[in-house]
């Protein structure tokens, strides 16, 4: 993998994980067009996912904040026996319902050595219908009646349901952020609340992750190059950071139907091409 290469998936990274068209979906695109896909890239692939994380922090850092001191206090009540789930306050139940719709990915762990093989296969077909899915679901989304919940609102239910559409979303093509901000528009979140649990919902799971990731990729002694690692985690940070500001105008303007039309195109235009590259027998490839 080349410099060139490692900053043009830093940037797709970038700009993909916070819009809702699936930031794995694309780097599966472009490494399956470039040959710059297996092991490596899958541990490239982490390295640029907690560099997007890093915006978060930066973006989120008072509600971060606000949510690190109140879970300071529920170990302190927990440690004097005081701790209770009742009139919680919206930041404590805020962690409670995201601690749940983490533990919603649980059954999906089975699954993960095939979402994993389906990024780094040689067909391009699964990330098709997962598109198609990503548009179906942010254009349901864009149709639902506007709720007005807010952090303090949100019920076990509201967290099940999120954290199962995060679970989906292991896909490559299935946009994260689109089905957790999704499901929390079904759910009756405001615009505001819905990509505010999504984006916070995402550092855990995103971490543990990228962290296994990158353990397996060590044992496996996969070598992608530091100076790439360092480059792109630098620049999907930045890039990120200014992505953070499309999706508060997208949070502010109700735009989620131009992104379903766009995963929609792109979907129909992946199996396609899939379809064609079917009938060579080899992908088709540009590096």
């Amino acid at each position: 993998m080349s410099l060139f290469d490692a900053i043009i998936q830093a940037i797709l990274q970038g700009l993909t994980e916070f819009l809702p068209v699936s930031s794995s979906g694309h780097l599966s695109l472009y490494q399956h067009f470039t040959g710059n896909n297996g092991d490596g890239a899958l541990m490239f692939s982490a390295i640029l996912h907690l560099g997007t994380l890093v915006a978060v922090f930066i973006a989120f850092r008072q509600d971060i904040w606000a949510l690190i001191k109140e879970l300071g206090n529920i170990f302190r009540d927990i440690f004097k026996r005081r701790f209770t789930l009742k009139d919680m306050n919206p930041e404590r139940r805020m962690i409670v319902m995201i601690i749940l719709s983490c533990f919603c990915l649980a059954p999906f762990a089975l699954f993960k050595d095939w979402f994993e093989s389906i990024g780094e296969d040689g067909s391009i077909f699964a990330e098709g219908l997962c598109f198609l899915y990503t548009a179906a679901i942010l254009f349901m989304s864009d149709r639902c009646n506007k709720g007005d919940k807010t952090a303090g609102d949100i019920t076990v239910k509201d967290s099940v349901t999120v954290g199962l559409f995060q679970g989906v979303a292991l896909l490559p093509g299935v946009s994260r952020s689109g089905s957790t901000i999704s499901s929390g528009l079904f759910s009756g979140f405001s615009r505001e609340t819905s990509v505010k649990y999504s984006f916070i919902l995402g550092i855990p799971v995103i971490l543990l992750s990228c962290l296994m990731e990158v353990v397996e990729a060590a044992r496996s002694n996969v070598h992608v190059g530091a100076a790439n690692c360092i480059v792109g985690f630098i620049v999907a940070a930045a890039v990120g950071v200014m992505a953070i500001k499309l999706v508060n105008w997208l949070v502010k303007t109700d735009r989620f139907k131009i992104f379903a039309i766009y995963t929609f195109i792109l979907g129909c235009v992946v199996l396609v091409v899939s379809f064609i590259e079917f009938c060579m027998g080899h992908a088709i490839t540009f590096g």
